[in-house]
């Protein structure tokens, strides 16, 4: 199999996963993997667990659309992630419930939306900056994600959800997840008194694993 076709399959797996678990509802969400200076990402209007390793769209560094059907209008915000951060290969955009509810409300740190409540956050996404809302493919938007992400790989964007980048889709998939989980965690946790990570432990953990 060639590593087109590999990477191919794994989108394709990776993104079933996350809509069974119920994180893209509907046509929400998109993701992306790199191959060489091209990205294989999903097209628009589509279903995250209903892909097709072999209708997937391909588009350049800059977001430009080469090959297979149109693409989500977010590849633009794929594309500059993949600028911002050459060596990640994946990209996970997720509308997950938590999230995109952390996502809408008011009063959110903007360097970091979500309190250090477990050492796996910490360990798989680290801070979660906030990035200002603009409408959904706008150019905006893909310029303010690229900025955010020439420091983070995690981020979450403004009454939309959040994105996550990667060194392999896995990873990128596994903090996406992460994220979901603490959203919920600290929807769950709510008014009452949380007993949070310390600074030092915070450091701690970012030391064994930056």
């Amino acid at each position: 199999m060639s590593e087109s076709a590999e990477l191919r399959a794994a989108l394709v797996e990776t993104a079933a996963r996350l809509d069974a678990a119920g994180y893209s509802p509907g046509t929400s969400g998109n993701i992306s993997v790199r191959h060489g200076d091209t990205i294989i990402v999903s097209p628009t209007g589509a279903r995250l667990g209903a892909l097709d390793p072999d209708a997937l769209s391909i588009v350049d560094l800059d977001g430009r659309h080469l090959e297979g059907p149109k693409p989500t209008k977010e590849s633009l915000f794929h594309a500059a992630v993949y600028r911002a951060r050459p060596e990640d290969r994946a990209v996970v955009h997720l509308h997950s419930p938590y999230a995109s509810a952390l996502s809408c409300l008011d009063g959110l740190d903007p360097e970091n939306a979500l309190p250090a409540y477990t050492p796996y956050f910490i360990m798989r996404v680290g801070d979660l900056p906030v990035v200002p809302y603009f409408p959904p493919g706008d150019e905006g938007l893909a310029a303010a994600i690229g900025t955010v992400a020439q420091a983070h790989r995690s981020m979450m964007l403004s009454n939309h959800g959040s994105l996550v980048s990667g060194r392999s889709l896995d990873a990128a998939a596994s903090a996406a997840e992460e994220i979901e989980e603490t959203a919920r965690l600290h929807f769950v946790i709510g008014d009452r008194a949380a007993k949070l990570l310390s600074a030092d432990q915070v450091a701690e953990l970012r030391r064994r694993y930056p």
